[in-house]
């Protein structure tokens, strides 16, 4: 499974980059047309329209031993 690194969006309506911090973390865009929400332990995602989100999320590289 793939550990989150940065959990974050952006709105192609507004042009904000939102970031989740945390797990209850509920981020919303300043023209509320995309949320994230989750932080580094889940991805959860939401739009009005997903035409107006930018996925912008980060992955740990997995470490192999």
């Amino acid at each position: 499974m793939k550990k989150v690194k940065r959990n974050r969006a952006q709105c192609l309506k507004c042009k904000d980059i939102i970031e989740s911090k945390s797990e209850y973390n509920f981020v919303r865009c300043s023209c509320g047309e995309i949320f994230v929400d989750g932080g580094l332990m889940f991805a959860r995602r939401g739009a009005n329209d997903f035409k107006n989100f930018k996925e912008m999320i980060e992955y740990e590289k997995n470490k192999r031993m």
